[in-house]
């Protein structure tokens, strides 16, 4: 038998001294005096789940009182009595008031953040260039990002351009399935299909990436990824019929013909001259460089391309007398932005385009004259209908299939794209001749 725990004898410890353990009802309720003389209230019992002896500390005294410390253990006792045990109910107790705490923070975080938030942290820690510290080396160093930097300017572009500029300062906890639906039927809308499919894609990684990070609630629901299965349920196309133009001789005399006096500027007519001539996409003309072109030779060294192969580009007479005569105002490029000096951009040859079919919609833009505007007297057509025009054409001519192939630079497949590894250049040097004098007997573009 023990004797009750009193005041007196709790405040009579002194450090060393033996704990002190109360008697009946609040058996296991025991006091235990530390070096600093710091008196502890401590419930010692064995736990009705695991069986184990455990120990809780209830407080320290005088700020818990005898009286409060016998009540928390008689609540304790009903609590075994019903098969829980203290401790671990307190422990469970806390976890789950962390997690509300961590949940409350994170959706007073997510109200702060943006979708512009959200757009910005996708493009400059996944699609942009970054510098990070070295873990080897604790210096900072260059991390490539998941895009080239042509890639990387057009993504920021159309983020921008769309996303931003409609929901950029919603709370991005606070989109939904329809806000992501409204925003790509508007850009359908203005016919920009493609551009719509590639706002639904980056959009969907952008908030994928933003989950993963801890930024928006563990359970939200990404509704971009909503929003693309509600669009694919509604057969809604989100990229162009798959193109099939292709100009016919009569075609291309009538467009080449038209081409001097129309209303492109000089680079941009230039471009579509050497896309003619070599059958290189209009985007690859026009970041050429000089430093690539071998005049002496005929060719063009194209260190990039679609496909990430550098390859030779053979040139015919035509092509080396226009370039001969154009490096005589050379530059760096070839086809240079007449304000920023750097190459002009592949999407200004379609939204010339688009102007000059459309001047009536034409706003703070030159008026162009009535011979200038757009081409009607043939079928329509797009700047990258001449690579496929080149394509046709050498098959017209009689051209083996493997080397018109290797003109366009296209990679081949399965086994023989494996162990065939010749270029054709020679081959491709005879028939890009060919083609170019065909072109001279239609109209002469020199």
């Amino acid at each position: 038998m023990t004797t009750p725990l009193s005041v007196r004898a709790i405040e009579s410890m002194r450090p060393g001294d033996k704990p002190k353990t109360d008697a009946g009802e609040t058996l296991g309720l025991r006091v235990s005096c530390a070096e600093s003389g710091v008196r502890t209230f401590i419930y010692r019992y064995r736990s009705p789940e695991t069986g184990k002896l455990v120990q809780l500390k209830l407080g320290h005294y005088p700020g818990l009182k005898l009286a409060e410390a016998r009540m928390q253990v008689v609540r304790m006792k009903e609590l075994q009595r019903a098969g829980v045990c203290p401790k671990a109910r307190q422990e469970r107790d806390l976890a789950a008031k962390l997690e509300e705490e961590k949940r409350a923070l994170q959706e007073q975080e997510a109200a702060a953040f943006s979708v512009a938030d959200l757009i910005e942290l996708y493009l400059t820690e996944v699609i942009e260039d970054r510098m990070i510290q070295d873990a080897r080396t604790g210096k900072p160093r260059r991390m490539t990002g998941a895009r080239k930097p042509k890639g990387q300017a057009e993504v920021r572009r159309m983020l921008y351009s769309d996303p931003v500029r409609v929901l950029g300062g919603t709370p991005a906890n606070e989109i939904t399935r329809k806000h992501v639906v409204d925003l790509i039927r508007e850009i359908l809308a203005r016919g920009a299909n493609v551009q719509a499919g590639s706002v639904l894609r980056e959009l969907t990684a952008a908030f994928e990436y933003t989950i993963a990070m801890g930024k928006l609630p563990d359970d939200f629901a990404n509704p971009a990824l909503l929003a693309k299965s509600s669009l694919r349920t509604a057969r809604v196309k989100l990229s162009p019929e798959k193109g099939r133009r292709a100009l016919s001789d009569e075609d291309l005399r009538a467009l080449l013909a038209w081409l001097p006096g129309s209303g492109f500027s000089v680079t941009q007519k230039n471009v579509i001259r050497l896309t003619l001539w070599t059958g290189c996409r209009t985007g690859e003309v026009c970041g050429a460089q000089w430093r690539d072109v071998d005049l002496k030779k005929g060719v063009w060294h194209m260190r990039d391309s679609k496909n990430g192969a550098e390859r030779h580009v053979q040139l015919s007479r035509q092509a080396v007398a226009f370039l001969t005569q154009l490096k005589l105002n050379a530059t760096t490029y070839l086809f240079p932005s007449s304000r920023s000096g750097k190459p002009i951009q592949q999407k200004s040859l379609t939204e010339a385009k688009w102007q000059l079919r459309h001047p009536e919609q034409v706003q703070n833009r030159r008026v162009y004259q009535p011979e200038q505007r757009w081409l009607t007297t043939i079928d329509d057509w797009s700047p990258h209908d001449l690579r496929r025009t080149v394509r046709t054409g050498l098959s017209r001519l009689g051209c083996p299939s493997e080397v018109a192939e290797a003109i366009l630079g296209h990679s081949r497949k399965g086994i023989e794209g494996t162990y065939d590894l010749h270029r054709y250049e020679e081959q491709c040097q005879v028939w890009l001749q060919k083609w170019a004098d065909h072109l001279d007997g239609l109209i002469s573009i020199t």
